[in-house]
């Protein structure tokens, strides 16, 4: 592979049919990347060093727009239907050909990295884009090799990134001129027509949930860290956070008292839990520097990436509180950046399993105990809410939402292979599993109030340490959780939902119409699924 620096073409580019660029930019390190970006008008740098985009028309992925190459080699594995959408190997060739052509005379800039913290398992991959500002992304969201990586690396991966190329719809068989295509075989992303940089990395993660399995890893949608080491050598344990956007995800999975592998996507093999990532993707919406110091703090320094967040023209200082531009406002920032990370980003097998629900109806336990049937049951459910403002259109009401495997838009295979997957870990290593509700308690949205983050995290430090495991439980009657009557940190009167409502009717109600959209869900996307998973659901 060619050595870091300028040159007028690679032979690496040439293969793929890109012969005359005007000139290529190749493994750039981070502060000329960011220069190049601001020279070019598409960042601008904000108080205390970070760089700010605004991405244009896409604020958020173009979840409709995103296709898979319908092949013979690989199609039998896919799970397709409205997220997994076929499009022909012959609109893809055309459309490489078009992409191929486009870099012709153009400054093109080639970053080389990883997708995988394990040397075992990690995929090598390359991005070719036209942005600097795009180069910076992936150079700080995937694992970066060192010299040596960098004298073997081939690309088993490769991306073909273009902001400002457009598809011709009724030619290249897309829905419109924005597309993210994965050609799965070939291991190519085509990605065209949109300037938001997390299609980047949920394109390579899409490709690794298609690979990793084959290998029989688990990948996962999930955040992940490591208790401490005690003196005599125990802990250290390692636990897993899946969850939807807005649930806390990254917020639980940053804690002191913990090592962090990672905050959004991970692989569990027979060796244990690794990060996918070298970065960090954080929400920052109205990011609260108190709770929420280590995040909040790398949000003005160097190396961060913010998209769309509001930043005042003059003095260039940050306003986290202003949604103007979207509610989806990011942070990417190195995963080295943060002062407890696990390094390598790596652990061991997942002692705990933690699902993350923002429950805006107000029903789920603050924290219950699943069984093995039980967390089949949510893992293959991916609940969680979304209330008014998060979304256009949405009316005053909670509306529940249902992503297969907590991840569903990224899931290639269908999801009763993951399921599957999770099931054999949870056995092979007598996991705990927990489900969080991060959402309303008291009430539904509009009446109860949000889970005081004060008493989630220390719900999940009793888990974690082993101190709910004998303590006193009982049985809710509707989803059949096994809810601890007693956790250091938590008030005895919230930990039964039932108990914090005023009407008590209003509840059953309530719980009941949950209850009932769980079923409903389930009957669709648990097809398969075995009975006893699909009895240790709620009752209607």
């Amino acid at each position: 592979m060619s050595a870091p620096g300028t040159y007028k073409t690679l032979p690496e580019l040439e293969i793929l049919g890109i012969t005359h660029p005007h000139a290529v930019y190749h493994n750039f390190p981070t502060p000329v990347l960011c220069e190049e970006a601001v020279k070019r008008g598409e960042a601008q740098i904000a108080f205390r060093g970070p760089l700010v985009i605004n991405t244009g028309k896409f604020t958020g992925r173009a979840v409709q727009d995103r296709y898979i190459v319908e092949e013979p080699a690989s199609s039998q594995h896919v799970g397709w239907g409205k997220i997994n959408r076929p499009i022909s190997e012959h609109a893809f060739e055309t459309l490489f050909a078009r992409m191929t052509a486009y870099f012709q005379h153009k400054d093109i800039f080639v970053q080389d990295a990883f997708a995988g913290a394990d040397p075992e398992h990690r995929v090598p991959l390359r991005v070719i884009t036209e942005s600097a500002l795009h180069a910076s992304f992936a150079r700080t969201m995937f694992v970066r090799p060192d010299d040596h990586d960098f004298a073997n690396h081939t690309p088993d991966i490769t991306m073909l990134h273009a902001p400002n190329f457009h598809a011709v719809p009724h030619l290249d068989q897309t829905r419109t001129d924005t597309f993210i295509v994965l050609h799965l075989t070939k291991k190519i992303v085509l990605i065209g027509g949109t300037g938001y940089a997390g299609e980047i990395k949920k394109s390579v993660f899409s490709l690794m949930n298609y690979l990793m399995p084959l290998k029989g890893v688990m990948p996962m949608h999930c955040s992940a860290n490591i208790g401490p080491v005690n003196a005599d050598g125990s802990g250290g344990d390692t636990a897993v956070f899946f969850g939807l956007s807005g649930t806390g995800k990254t917020t639980l999975s940053a804690n002191p008292e913990r090592q962090l592998i990672g905050d959004d996507e991970h692989g569990w093999s027979e060796s244990g839990v690794f990060n996918f990532e070298g970065g960090c993707y954080a929400k920052v919406i109205r990011l609260d520097p108190q709770q929420e110091p280590e995040i909040y703090a790398r949000t003005q320094s160097f190396g961060t990436i913010l998209e769309n967040v509001v930043l005042d023209p003059i003095t260039r200082r940050l306003n986290l509180d202003d949604a103007t531009i979207t509610e989806n406002t990011r942070a990417a920032y190195p995963l080295a950046l943060i002062s407890y990370a696990a390094h390598p980003s790596m652990g061991g097998n997942a002692k705990n399993v933690v699902f993350l629900a923002c429950d805006a109806f107000g029903v789920l336990p603050p924290i219950s105990r699943l069984t093995p049937e039980q967390a089949m049951y949510h893992f293959i459910s991916g609940y969680s809410a979304k209330v008014a403002g998060t979304e256009a259109g949405m009316g005053k009401d909670p509306e529940a939402t249902f992503s297969a495997c907590f991840g569903a838009p990224f899931m290639v295979h269908p999801p009763g292979v993951y399921a599957s997957l999770l099931g054999k870990k949870i056995a092979a290593h007598n996991s705990a599993c927990w489900l969080v509700n991060t959402g309303w308690s008291g009430g539904a949205f509009g009446v109860g109030k949000r889970m005081s983050i004060t008493h989630t995290r220390a719900a999940l430090r009793a888990a974690l340490s082993g101190a709910l495991d004998k303590v006193e439980t009982v049985r809710e009657p509707v989803f059949g959780l096994e809810v601890p009557l007693t956790c250091p940190g938590v008030p005895s009167e919230v930990l039964v939902p039932r108990n914090t409502w005023k009407d008590k009717a209003a509840y059953d109600a309530k719980a009941k119409d949950l209850a009932a959209r769980f079923i409903k869900n389930f009957a669709e996307v648990g097809k398969g699924a075995a009975k006893e998973i699909e009895a240790a659901g709620p009752k209607g």
